[in-house]
């Protein structure tokens, strides 16, 4: 989907008209790009003060009816997987983290908690050195509770589940 803005104006809406357009950010990949492409829309208008009525192809976290949040320009920059893990994470937590620390905190996409709790347990060898009639009654369930605590997950978009650290 195009990440894109319904760009009208305040002056306009208080006349009771919401007459504007789509803005696509592809086309205007930087901020000021846009908002003078945005301008330029209303250039009938002197001094138009721009009002975002509807938005799409992007997180809503980013969006607001009289502002873009600065850190939509550094997600337009980034690769598709990037953007699903940075969409998923705003999506949990609705936070004002930056890219660089979402994408840090990022630990994978897994089929589901359960194999992410599996996954972990091996490649951290949690479970290394202790004899197989002992490990046999390790609890993954309950470490999985556990290890629950210190990350948050979200839906991935095209399959499985979004894990990071918090």
């Amino acid at each position: 989907m195009t990440a894109q803005v319904y760009v009208g104006t305040y002056g306009k809406y208080n006349d009771g008209s919401i007459a504007g357009a789509w803005v696509s950010l592809d086309e205007h990949d930087t901020e000021a790009a846009f908002y003078a492409a945005a301008k330029a829309l209303h250039k009938n208008e002197h001094d138009p003060e721009l009002m975002f009525q509807d938005f799409e192809g992007f997180p809503q976290d980013f969006y607001g009816e009289s502002y873009l949040d600065e850190r939509l320009w550094e997600w337009l920059e980034l690769d598709d997987d990037d953007r699903e893990t940075v969409s998923g994470w705003l999506e949990v937590s609705g936070g004002t983290e930056l890219i660089p620390e979402i994408l840090e905190s990022y630990r994978g996409c897994w089929e589901s908690w359960t194999h992410f709790v599996y996954d972990y347990i091996e490649s951290t060898g949690l479970l290394d050195g202790v004899s197989e009639s002992v490990a046999f009654y390790f609890d993954y369930e309950s470490f999985g509770r556990d290890l629950a605590l210190d990350y948050r997950t979200a839906d991935a978009e095209s399959f499985g589940l979004l894990v990071y650290k918090s």
